[in-house]
């Protein structure tokens, strides 16, 4: 009989993913972890009942995370990376010949084992590489307590339900701000529009507490719950969103890893930030509930 893994992050939609083969399967340690098999995604992996990643699709996420922010920024020399276990956006950092240091904390070193032994194909040799360090601790520890400041941070965090949610505070942006230098810019998993309108809104309101300049870039990946995911973008520079495509392409040429990526472009990146007329009613009628509260 077949079996299959069954997602309910959202009360109303029920995802199913068929598992050909158990790879992995603990509810050890703080986190419950599953890694199978799929015929369409190859091979995924679950923490708490959630799909986190899959070596089929995870470019989208990893590639839009990682190089948008740093192309934006074009002189990031530190990177911070909070959770991220997977080792994708640690490996996307480390392509950029400029960063010089990519500081990656992560809660759960048994993410860390479980996608080297079994997805070695997304962290790729990011874990050896000599510019990049692992810490393990808890994410809003360290940004609270870091004296280190960096150009860029990006928030690779599960969805904001248990140990999680906490990655989702105006406390932890705020921390997090503290901890970028001027000009930096901060990027955040911040959900799917369609089936998690108010995580949405909550972050826009919550990053608008820290930062001057808050809105979302879009990246449609097949295996999140209604695939178009808002990732926030935060900084105190706008001008960093509105860098032009060819300047955008020139940084790009000059990093040389273009011919490498799968769904970054300078276009994809320009046009991420025109967010879907629904998602932007969905955050004027946000606006207008805080503004009377």
């Amino acid at each position: 009989m077949t079996e299959y893994f069954s997602e309910h992050l959202v009360p109303a939609h029920r995802q199913q993913l068929e598992c050909t083969e158990i790879l992995f399967r603990s509810g050890s340690g703080t986190q419950e972890v599953l890694v199978f098999k799929n015929p369409l995604f190859g091979t995924v992996l679950a923490l708490d009942k959630v799909v986190q990643t899959t070596t089929g699709d995870e470019y989208v996420y990893h590639e839009m995370m990682t190089h948008v922010p740093i192309l934006a920024h074009g002189a990031a020399e530190s990177v911070l990376i909070i959770g991220g276990g997977d080792g994708g956006i640690l490996r996307h950092t480390l392509m950029h010949p400029g960063v010089k240091r990519a500081v990656m904390v992560e809660i759960e070193p048994q993410v860390i084992d479980m996608t080297k032994k079994y997805m070695p194909s997304i962290c790729g040799d990011a874990f050896e590489n000599p510019k990049g360090k692992v810490i393990i601790d808890d994410g809003c520890k360290y940004v609270r307590e870091a004296k280190e400041k960096f150009d860029v941070i990006i928030v690779d965090s599960t969805d904001p339900h248990g140990p999680g949610i906490v990655l989702f505070t105006p406390e932890f942006y705020a921390d997090c701000k503290n901890c970028l230098k001027p000009g930096g810019v901060m990027v955040t998993q911040s959900g799917v529009p369609f089936s998690q309108p108010t995580t949405v809104q909550n972050c826009k309101r919550d990053l608008g507490k820290s930062f001057a300049d808050v809105t979302f870039y879009m990246a449609t990946i097949p295996t999140y719950i209604s695939g178009q995911m808002a990732l926030g973008w935060a900084t105190d520079n706008s001008a960093l969103r509105k860098i032009d495509v060819g300047l955008l392409t020139e940084r790009l040429k000059a990093a040389g890893f273009g011919d490498k990526l799968s769904y970054y472009t300078p276009e994809v990146h320009k046009g991420a930030f025109a967010m879907p007329r629904y998602v932007e009613k969905l955050l004027e009628k946000s606006a207008k509930i805080h503004r009377a509260a």
